[in-house]
């Protein structure tokens, strides 16, 4: 059985020899947490708090990246800037047990972000500010660039080499695509960001309130697996919603708070619609990538059909035309 095959089939009676390999005595509770790129589990432990457990994925990041990944959260912490590092154990945040590799969190409870509310988008504004401010200090040696190659030619190429697209959409999706990495290529040039270290992932569901710390409660950032290097505004652009003056009064809220602690460069604001479509076209490429893993199947089963790449297509359309509009203002 090869490593992937190993990792598909994963169980509950691995994942509890696995964290009792590491010297706890689990309790026999185990839920499987919302994660699909990697499988993580919350496991119950004798007597003490709960933990999860988080085995990587085969061939998605080397040792060192996550090492990389692990060392970075530990810093913040250091810092007192909240987050959630691995467990040190027997001297390592990383574990082997039979084909797998994993390492063990404590469990972090918390609500999603109110990002209507002033006060939580100012909260959320400080302390990526000084996620940012520890990230720009130095750059990761083993984690990758959030760019154009990566997340979008990479993508476009994966789909069509790999016939992914319906025969009679492959035209209209190849000129699309093109058209818009073309017009992306020259707005990353354009801007030339500077790229510092990030989360890489900074969405709502990745954001835990913490309402027990302190009258207002402190947010906690969670899941690291994405971080790499790239602009800032990759960890903030995700927090705007609603219409365009919706959108420009939170980002005045987030920037103005984000900037008492890192300097923020306006013209990053012209990425957020690169950066949009980016994500969009790796998320397809992403889960076509995983396609021959069966929880995908069983999780995403509107994917690969002629009604999901006519959507995809619609929604770059659409993004062909937030392309041409003028960027979001700092007020």
């Amino acid at each position: 059985m090869t490593k992937q095959e190993s990792f598909y089939e994963l169980g509950p009676e691995q994942v509890i020899q696995a964290v009792e390999n590491l010297g706890f005595h689990c309790d026999g509770h185990q839920l499987a947490l919302n994660s699909y790129e990697n499988r993580v589990y919350l496991v119950g432990i004798e007597h003490e708090p709960s933990l999860v457990a988080k085995f990587y994925r085969p061939g998605r990041w080397s040792d060192e990246s996550i090492l990389e990944e692990h060392q970075f959260i530990q810093e913040l912490a250091t810092l007192e800037i909240p987050a959630v590092p691995a467990l040190t154990l027997h001297g390592k945040t990383l574990h082997r047990y039979q084909d797998h590799r994993l390492s063990l969190f404590p469990v972090k409870a918390g609500r999603a972000p109110d990002l209507e509310n002033d006060d939580h988008l100012q909260q959320l504004g400080r302390y990526i500010g000084r996620i940012h401010a520890l990230g720009a200090v130095s750059a990761f040696k083993h984690r990758p660039t959030l760019d154009v190659a990566s997340f979008g030619d990479d993508a476009y190429e994966f789909l069509m080499e790999n016939d992914f697209i319906p025969p009679d959409l492959q035209s209209a999706y190849e000129k699309l695509a093109e058209d818009l990495l073309n017009i992306i290529e020259d707005r990353f040039e354009d801007v030339d960001a500077e790229q510092i270290r990030l989360h890489g992932d900074g969405h709502p569901g990745n954001i835990l309130w913490d309402s027990a710390a302190g009258k207002d409660g402190t947010p906690y950032i969670v899941d690291f697996d994405d971080a790499r290097m790239g602009p800032a505004i990759q960890d903030l652009w995700m927090f705007l919603s609603g219409d365009r003056h919706q959108m420009n009064a939170s980002l005045d809220t987030l920037l103005t708070a984000y900037s008492q602690f890192h300097d923020f460069d306006c013209r990053e604001l012209s990425l957020i619609e690169p950066l949009r479509t980016l994500r969009m076209m790796h998320y397809a490429a992403w889960l076509a990538k995983r396609w021959h893993d069966p929880a995908f199947k069983a999780a995403f089963p509107w994917f690969n059909s002629q009604h999901y790449w006519e959507q995809h297509i619609l929604s770059l359309k659409e993004q062909a035309s937030a392309l041409q509009e003028h960027p979001l203002q700092w007020l």
